[in-house]
């Protein structure tokens, strides 16, 4: 959860989970929430980390998706077990 506390992480993470499945490159990304690259990078090494999000190598490009089974289990969690 502290991954996503951070207003720009929320932010970022928003966006790719409205872009799922395809995910977008890192460089849309940064280009339509109007972050310089090296906060980006920083943003998506945390949310990577934590398992929010997942990065495939297309080429030189790096495609960046919401992972949709971490997120499952993470809402089952605060739905179930979080304050039983």
């Amino acid at each position: 959860l502290s991954a996503l506390a951070q207003p720009g992480r929320l932010a970022v993470f928003r966006l790719l989970v409205r872009a799922a499945p395809e995910g977008l490159p890192a460089g849309e990304i940064a280009s339509r929430l109007g972050l310089a690259p090296n906060t980006l990078s920083a943003q998506l090494t945390i949310l990577s980390q934590a398992g929010l999000i997942t990065g495939t190598r297309e080429g030189r490009v790096i495609r960046y998706a919401a992972a949709a089974d971490s997120i499952r289990d993470l809402i089952v969690y605060l739905m179930e077990d979080c304050c039983g």
